[in-house]
């Protein structure tokens, strides 16, 4: 059992951190460029941003290597500068956090299909291989398969990480309602349906990120728990649904809205709460605080 695990064994309800595209974007990111070469290039600004979070009171902030794997890097003619890239973006997250704060290590999908052939499913293990191992050398205490809506490439990422790290390993997918009212990711998977799958593939906690702000969250934390009533689940909501203003990509979430479905989510099950896209340093210190509340 990792540091992680630890933490949710005693009872804790862990507070995760939010956003980090839309704070890379407000620190100068521009469209098109790789927000994982910042660990390199620009080192102090990503620095910022994990600190951002600790300051705001998360036990756990995640490392700046969502696009971190050598497909994606691909695109920007970084494929080979997985191990550097990945190992500084753990090796940022870690100094922000010190020895007493978790570090979660980000790991999001190739962006190659498998059952259209883009890849073979060799491939795409060796790819979450590589980047789960320079991820756990740089010093992440656990990992997150994030912003999954592939079920077997969830599978195979959670599978490459548990094989070749031993560390704490969160499998998350991206679920939206369809308009029959299910809840489905846009690949057909039901919450319920990835229970099993990657419990085997080795996922010690299950969860939902993206899609959906924090009160859309709630019926997929049900299902979830509806399937294992047992298994540690992860909810990071968006600040709301993206909006387009002027050109520009906003959330309607605040965070006093956010905190308000805190005491929901840690009744239905959560045990750990952060944020996803739009959601701000200031989203998580809210959180925190109505942790605090609710334990007293």
């Amino acid at each position: 059992m990792g540091k992680l695990l630890n933490k949710i064994a005693k009872g804790k309800i862990v507070a995760s951190d939010g956003a980090w595209g839309t704070q890379l974007q407000e620190k100068g990111l521009k469209a098109g460029e790789c927000p994982e070469i910042w660990n390199i290039e620009r080192r102090k600004d990503v620095l910022d941003i994990a600190r951002s979070y600790v300051e705001a009171g998360a036990d756990m902030v995640e490392t700046n290597s969502f696009g971190g794997n050598q497909f994606t890097l691909a695109n920007f003619g970084l494929e080979d500068r997985v191990y550097e890239i990945n190992r500084a973006a753990a090796e940022i997250s870690r100094e922000a956090c010190g020895d007493t704060k978790i570090v979660l290590g980000s790991m999001g999908p190739t962006g190659k299909i498998l059952m259209m052939g883009d890849i073979t499913p060799e491939e795409m293990y060796d790819a979450f291989k590589q980047q789960a191992i320079a991820l756990e050398e740089g010093g992440a205490d656990a990992l997150i398969i994030e912003t999954m809506t592939d079920l077997e490439e969830a599978r195979i990422a959670t599978k490459a990480a548990r094989e070749n790290t031993g560390l704490d390993i969160v499998s998350s997918m991206t679920f939206d309602n369809t308009p029959a009212g299910g809840i489905r990711t846009v690949m057909g998977i039901s919450p319920a349906d990835m229970v099993d799958v990657l419990k085997e593939a080795g996922a010690s906690i299950l969860g939902s990120n993206c899609g959906n702000g924090t009160k859309e969250m709630i019926p997929v934390l049900k299902e979830i728990r509806k399937a294992d009533p047992d298994i540690a689940v992860l909810i990071q909501g968006n600040a709301g649904m993206p909006q387009y203003n002027n050109g520009k990509i906003e959330y309607n979430e605040s965070p006093d809205i956010t905190a308000g479905f805190v005491k929901e989510l840690v009744l239905e099950g959560a045990n750990i709460i952060g944020g996803c896209c739009g959601t701000t340093p200031e989203h998580i210190r809210r959180i925190v605080k109505e942790l605090h509340s609710i334990r007293k």
